[in-house]
Order: C-alpha cells, then sequence, then structure tokens
C-alpha cells in the first residue's frame, strides 16, 4: 500500500512537460524546438530579452496561441488541457478589472465566471496584502495594488501553478518589492511558480530554477545556483602589481590575469581557496593587502551565454 502511494506522488511531481515546442509567425521563429519540464515545488524564471519568446510560449501552454509544432502535457497528459487549466493560475497580460466596483466584488465577479467558491476571497486578499482595501473602488488602486489583486484573482482557485508575465513591470521599487515578496510567500506554501522576466536581478532573487532563452531558443535550463556555479575569480591588492601578476602567472589553476582599477583579477581554471593562494603567494614573498574571491552574477553569466 505503501509503494503505491509513493508511485502515485513521484507521477505527480512533473506539473508541465513541453517537447519540441514551436511557433512561426510568417518568417519570425518566435518558439524555437524548445523542450523543458516544470517540476511541483519549484519557481522557474523565464528569463530573456524582450522579443526572446518568453510571453508566446506562456500563451501557447495557455492555450491561447495555437501553436506551429510540437507538444505540451500538463499533470502527464492525463487531464485535457480546458481540464487542467482549472488547476492553474495566470497573469499574463495587464490588470483588467471593473473601475466603478470594489476589489471584493471585482474577485466575487471572477468566481462567479470560473465557477469557484466565493469564500477564499478574504484570504487571497490577506495574501496580498489588500484585505484592509477590498471594499475600496479598482480605480482608487496604484499600479501596484492592481497587480496585486490580479495574483489574488489568479489564486482564487488554489491553483497548484502560478504563471506571471512580467509582473513587476512598470512598478517603483516599492512596489517591486512587494510582489516579489508575495512570490516567496505563494512559494513557501507549495505553489509551484513560473516566472517570465527580462529582468535578471528579479529572477536571481526569487527563482529556484532559470530558462535562459534567446529569440525562442533555450540556452540554459537549470538551477539558478547553477548557472552562477563556476571557479570564480579572485580580487587581489598588492604594493606591486606587476611581481604579484608574474608570480600568479605560474600557477596551473590560473587560467587569465588581468589588472583593472589598481587590482589584479585572477580567473580560475580549476578550484582553489582563498587560504591556499593567500599560503602560495606569502612564500614567494608577496604579501596581500586585499583579497578577495567573488563568484559571476547572474548578469555576467547571462550576457556570457546570450552575446552572440
Amino acid at each position: 500500500m505503501s509503494y503505491l502511494i509513493t508511485t502515485k506522488n513521484i507521477l505527480l511531481e512533473t506539473i508541465l512537460t513541453i517537447t519540441n515546442l514551436n511557433k512561426k509567425f510568417g518568417v519570425l521563429h518566435a518558439v524555437n524546438n524548445l523542450s523543458l519540464e516544470i517540476k511541483k515545488g519549484n519557481v522557474y524564471g523565464i528569463l530573456g530579452p524582450n522579443g526572446s519568446g518568453k510571453s508566446t510560449t506562456l500563451g501557447i501552454i495557455l492555450n491561447v496561441v495555437n501553436k506551429t509544432s510540437g507538444e505540451y502535457k500538463w499533470f502527464g497528459g492525463k487531464l485535457e488541457t480546458h481540464e487542467a487549466l482549472k488547476k492553474v493560475g495566470a497573469i499574463i497580460e495587464r490588470p483588467n478589472f471593473y473601475p466603478y466596483m470594489s476589489a471584493y466584488e471585482n474577485l466575487k465577479l471572477v468566481c462567479h465566471i470560473k465557477e469557484i467558491s466565493e469564500n477564499k476571497i478574504d484570504e487571497k486578499l490577506e495574501v496580498v496584502g489588500l484585505l484592509d482595501r477590498k471594499n475600496s473602488k479598482f480605480k482608487t488602486f496604484s499600479l501596484g495594488m492592481k497587480q496585486r489583486l490580479a495574483i489574488a484573482s489568479a489564486l482564487l482557485n488554489d491553483p497548484e501553478i502560478l504563471i506571471l508575465d512580467e509582473p513587476t513591470n512598470g512598478l517603483d521599487p516599492q512596489g517591486i518589492r512587494q510582489i516579489r515578496d508575495i512570490i516567496k510567500l505563494i512559494a513557501s506554501n507549495g505553489t509551484t511558480i513560473l516566472l517570465a522576466s527580462h529582468l535578471l536581478d528579479e529572477v536571481e532573487k526569487v527563482c529556484s530554477h532559470v530558462l535562459v532563452l534567446q529569440k525562442g531558443k533555450m540556452l540554459y535550463s537549470g538551477k539558478v545556483d547553477g548557472i552562477m556555479s563556476n571557479e570564480g575569480f579572485f580580487e587581489l591588492e598588492a604594493s606591486n602589481l606587476n611581481q604579484l601578476s608574474e608570480t600568479l602567472s605560474q600557477l596551473s589553476a590560473v587560467e587569465k590575469i588581468t589588472i583593472e582599477e589598481g587590482k589584479v583579477l585572477v580567473f580560475l581554471k580549476t578550484p582553489m581557496e582563498a587560504s591556499e593562494l593567500n599560503t602560495y603567494l606569502f612564500q614567494k614573498g608577496i604579501v596581500l593587502n586585499h583579497l578577495v574571491k567573488r563568484k559571476f552574477s547572474l548578469e555576467e553569466q547571462f550576457l556570457a551565454l546570450t552575446k552572440n
């Protein structure tokens, strides 16, 4: 009996599978042979510049854009797309509610359209920090509040996955921070999230996994930590930079050495700890007055991936 339960849970782990998906608009290949898998409980960021195919991909899996070829399956293909989408919450356009109706009245209407219970309205308003404004008219809301109300709307059916397309677009820093905190809160409760963005900082701060797209093609798919994992580089200072550079060039672990703004940057090809490097230089008669080991940021890795 226990074995059957375990097997069932494993089968349910994959929420969405995309295989060799293509979308062409005339000569434009907006989505180019895209394949990926979305696993339950993770926060995925689809990262790419404008025109990379992010929104088109989301439109296809939400059944509002027709694919050219390939396939996608929700929940292992056990449900028809129409039924599967009842377990999905999504915001792919700007919030569009009735301006002279209150937040509560707008969500009540959403419940009626989706044929779901109204008993979760207050709960979802609290999640997005709008419970105290439930009776305020939508037209009085700031852009950030409108976006938060849209998220509350998408959560009304307790979706297994929440899909957000550029959720912080046009918001001020405070509004961006509020949306990020809400995404983290929703994810902490076990909801899978698929987030499309062109903002590297946004993806780095809220996502566990990242998918990098460019001109419809997948350049990277994996953990955010994975794309940032590299041997990194050391930032060093000493009284004689030329002597320091010459001594470092004798190390087999060193791939490249550059001097920038009075600091020697040492790029590695194999792992090396800061203490190991410091000891080596001290034995060579060089005393450092600055030593920092750095990792390449998501931005640096993204630019390296998309440079061509």
